[in-house]
């Protein structure tokens, strides 16, 4: 006995059925529905149809008794709309292959249940408690991996009953499963046979009966012309996608007004390590500088979700991988002002938070956003106040809270300062941690576009702002040498002034 089963690219699926004198040929379409035997004699009743589908094949078996009849007997078919299909009748294959083993994707893809594409979603209720399974089961992620692509289902049956007494479903005999989805991926199983050994088909029962099935590919291959017109046909959808794409961005790149400094930060709060606590958190916040500006709906602050640590080598570390981004403009209002600009500075705070959701400070830090483009990894190391005696660490430790600051900008020179020393004499600290930012720069400016206006204004903001590598790495030079020079006058203005006469008029004479 034997079942032969072909496939060409016009979606028509050619079954050869034989056993002596009883052979049966078909040519089936795709999502072309055949009715078995037991269907025919269930929806000839009226009574028994109760959704508008039965109700549909009720219609059409009668319409096939009145005219010529079925034109199959033991091939029949359930369709992508039968129940059949929607529960998934794999199991029911009695399809094996001498010496077969699944291959590990087969194995892993047969766990994968693909979303239907007229499927309608159903009223659930999700816990609120337990939105993340920790510890999947085995079982849990098989129905639970669900694949979003729709996907089409056929199955190609077969009735392997006495000739006599078809239509018992206990007969029927899953032979192969066809499903396309939405990317035009065609799947069967089982697969070809390609040479190898038929498949065996074995009944149940008082009679045994074993069955071979072939399956193969009898599509004919595409001819170079017909091919070498699909891959223009793909190119000339492509040239004309591209073209769509560019009609919708335009030709004209964006540009700042004149005189103006576009920055964009995209950063990333990356790790941090070393602190005391776990379940750490990072607050933070950017401070622009005189002459810097930002969109009114922009942002300049955030809070990382809160984050537990591993253990690498000596450390506690804590991978955050909290993204961040922010948009910046810079003009000068004064262009005779000699002083460079200040650029933005990112302040910091590293908080814990335990079992009964108190938090405790873990560290203040800053960082002074980069003068150059590209791509920075920095690291930050942190300090926090520090409060003496042993009350103050157990009351850390116990009940949370620790002494804080009022305002971040002290972690470094606060903005409202403007006297000639900061001095923070009593004020007593402790190094904690370090967090570490991945930071990627990019400066915007008309001025950039025109070499001949960078060569004329050298002197201006935009050249010193100007993302050039050399001036950016002499910034924090040229800022320490201007350190330098106020701290050599302010010593000159405390020598006696009969000295600075004396090497004045020495330092006359060697020259002379």
């Amino acid at each position: 006995m034997l079942f032969s089963w072909w496939l060409d690219m016009d979606q028509n699926i050619l079954i050869l059925f034989s056993d002596g004198d009883d052979e049966e040929e078909l040519v089936v379409g795709w999502q072309e529905k055949l009715f078995s035997q037991y269907e025919v004699d269930l929806f000839q009743s009226e009574a028994v149809c109760q959704t508008p589908l039965e109700r549909q094949y009720h219609t059409e078996i009668m319409a096939l008794e009145r005219t010529r009849g079925r034109r199959n007997r033991r091939i029949f078919t359930y369709t992508d709309f039968d129940r059949f299909t929607n529960w998934e009748g794999d199991s029911q294959s009695m399809v094996t292959q001498v010496k077969s083993n699944p291959t590990f994707l087969a194995h892993r893809m047969a766990n994968v249940r693909h979303r239907r594409q007229d499927r309608r979603p159903v009223d659930s209720t999700f816990p609120k408690s337990r939105l993340i399974t920790w510890e999947p089961s085995e079982d849990f992620v098989k129905t639970s991996h669900v694949v979003n692509t729709p996907v089409q289902t056929m199955h190609i049956m077969g009735d392997m009953g006495p000739l006599g007494k078809l239509g018992q479903k206990e007969k029927e005999c899953l032979l192969c499963t066809i499903r396309a989805d939405g990317n035009g991926v065609i799947t069967i199983k089982p697969d070809f046979n390609k040479g190898k050994e038929p498949y065996r088909v074995e009944t149940e029962g008082e009679k045994r009966e074993v069955w071979r099935l072939t399956l193969e590919n009898v599509s004919e291959g595409i001819r170079p012309e017909e091919k070498e017109r699909e891959q223009r046909m793909y190119k000339d959808l492509y040239v004309r996608h591209k073209d769509y794409l560019n009609s919708l961005v335009g030709q004209d790149f964006e540009m700042p007004p004149p005189g103006i400094l576009r920055l964009l930060v995209n950063g990333e709060i990356d790790s941090a390590k070393g602190f005391e606590y776990d379940n750490l958190y990072v607050h933070f916040f950017l401070e622009l500088p005189h002459n810097w500006s930002t969109l009114p709906f922009h942002s300049l602050s955030g809070v990382t979700q809160t984050c537990r640590t591993k253990t690498i080598g000596k450390d506690d570390v804590a991978f955050f991988s909290y993204p961040f981004s922010f948009e910046a403009f810079f003009r000068r209002e004064d262009e005779t002002e000699e002083s460079l600009p200040q650029w933005p500075v990112l302040y910091f705070k590293v908080l814990s938070l335990d079992f009964w959701q108190r938090y405790r400070n873990e560290g203040y830090g800053y960082l002074v956003i980069p003068s150059t483009r590209g791509k920075h990894t920095i690291t930050c190391h942190t300090w926090r106040p520090l409060q003496t005696g042993t009350v103050s660490e157990l009351r850390r430790f116990f009940i949370g809270g620790s002494p804080e600051l009022e305002d971040y900008s002290y972690v470094r020179v606060p903005g409202t300062f403007k006297g000639e020393r900061l001095s923070r004499f009593g004020f007593r600290t402790q190094t904690t941690g370090s967090v570490t930012f991945n930071l990627h720069c990019i400066q915007h400016a008309r001025a950039f576009v025109d070499a001949s206006t960078l060569k004329k204004r050298r002197q201006s903001v935009l050249d010193q702002l100007g993302g050039f590598s050399q001036q950016g790495s002499v910034y924090n030079v040229l800022e320490a040498f201007q350190r330098a020079r106020r701290r050599m006058q302010e010593a000159r203005e405390s020598l006696p002034r009969d000295l600075i006469n004396t090497t004045a008029q020495q330092n006359s004479e060697s020259n002379a």
